[in-house]
């Protein structure tokens, strides 16, 4: 008889607490609710825009400068995403990333394109040929003044793009990625910065090393820089650090590389 009744006083002290633990959500989730009717809705600074199955290139956000006007060439950089923001919702690019920088509030000077990459797929070069084709006609770009850039996943797109079509780029930014090193000639004109964390776990290192050492073994000019701390997020702290944006402006389309 004892067992039960504190078993019987067990059941009701958990009971209690649930709902004033529910009680206190409830009154938290309404106060915020209050407030946030005093806030001014936050202004999205992208433009989602979704392709017909036609073009065979993949939905995107778009991000315009302040002061965009179409009788400026602007420069641009396509954004390549890493496997966790694959699918069919856009909404999933901001969370981390170069749209997150933007989400937070970076103010850059480029027309940034963030093509998403359906679910259960890899980034296909070829629709990203499409989609520049596309983004080229709709938007006021500087052919001459083309980036690429991508984490992890988009890190290896970064390359594999950049090998395919390096007449495109200006200078390209690999984060955390790899490639086919016998392709890495193909970079030999265009200016590489990769980025790499030391205690990365799930990429290692050595796959953006041997990409760089092959890229200026053939006469290219490739750096890396390393993260002694960093795991697999190398991303943030490039992405945050304006130094790469100034690095990117100070590129220009090569004459020969066309």
């Amino acid at each position: 008889m004892k067992r039960r009744k504190v078993f019987a006083v067990c059941l009701i002290t958990i009971f209690i607490l649930s709902v004033s633990l529910y009680a206190a959500d409830s009154n938290t989730s309404r106060g915020a609710a209050a407030q946030a009717g005093n806030v001014k809705p936050k202004v999205d600074v992208f433009e989602k825009v979704f392709v017909s199955a036609e073009a065979n290139s993949p939905n995107y956000l778009a991000y315009k400068p302040k002061g965009y006007v179409q009788e400026k060439n602007w420069p641009l950089i396509l954004f390549l995403h890493g496997i966790g923001q694959c699918g069919s919702d856009l909404e999933k690019l901001k969370a981390t990333g170069l749209p997150q920088t933007i989400e937070q509030g970076m103010d850059l000077p480029f027309v940034i394109i963030c093509p998403q990459c359906p679910e259960k797929e890899w980034w296909n070069s070829t629709k990203l040929d499409n989609l520049l084709d596309e983004v080229i006609k709709k938007y006021s770009v500087d052919p001459n003044r083309v980036y690429l850039t991508g984490l992890s996943m988009g890190g290896f797109g970064t390359w594999s793009l950049g090998c395919q079509s390096p007449q495109r780029f200006a200078a390209i930014v690999p984060i955390c990625g790899g490639g086919r090193v016998q392709d890495a000639n193909k970079l030999k004109d265009v200016p590489v910065w990769a980025f790499h964390g030391a205690k990365d776990q799930t990429i290692p290192l050595s796959r953006s090393q041997e990409m760089v050492d092959a890229v200026n073994k053939a006469g290219g000019s490739a750096n890396l820089t390393i993260y002694p701390e960093a795991d697999h997020d190398s991303w943030t702290q490039t992405y945050n650090n304006p130094d790469l944006y100034k690095w990117l402006l100070s590129h220009k389309k090569k004459k020969n590389n066309s």
